[in-house]
């Protein structure tokens, strides 16, 4: 199984993953990039996932679409991964479904760049009840 196999199946159940699935995706010199930080290194990693899954009761990404690309001179990007994660989060009684894209670069069997893309309001903001009110208000402004 690749690396781009064994990816797909720690997303398939986050709450599930272990220290050691992540080191048997990631390189030690990872870098991890999602719209709230930037993680440098497989133990910020594993940690950050250790902090974010404390809270998740399950979380899981139904990978639709890999596309293997070519590096250039400008990006080592090798795989570009469209997702929906499925999230649910104690303290709050909805799921969570959210869409994105990762980039990935892969060397020597491992992930070498992580980079996510995907719209943090409708993460997190939209479901914080004062600023769902002032975010509708501001996205129903703006369409006019």
């Amino acid at each position: 199984m690749d690396v781009i196999d064994r990816f797909c199946t720690v997303y398939s159940d986050l709450c599930q993953v272990s220290q050691e699935d992540l080191a048997n995706i990631y390189s030690q010199d990872v870098v991890f990039i999602d719209p709230i930080k930037a993680h440098r290194g497989l133990a910020d990693v594993q940690s950050y996932f250790a902090h974010l899954l404390e809270r998740a009761q399950s979380c899981r990404f139904d990978i639709t679409t890999i596309i293997a690309t070519q590096p250039s001179q400008t990006t080592n990007i090798t795989h570009v991964v469209n997702w929906t994660m499925y999230l649910n989060i104690q303290k709050y009684s909805n799921e969570i479904t959210l869409k994105g894209t990762t980039q990935l670069s892969v060397r020597d069997d491992r992930i070498c760049y992580h980079r996510d893309y995907y719209d943090l309001g409708q993460m997190v903001y939209e479901h914080i009840p004062i600023l769902r009110f002032f975010i509708k208000k501001i996205k129903a402004r703006m369409a006019q």
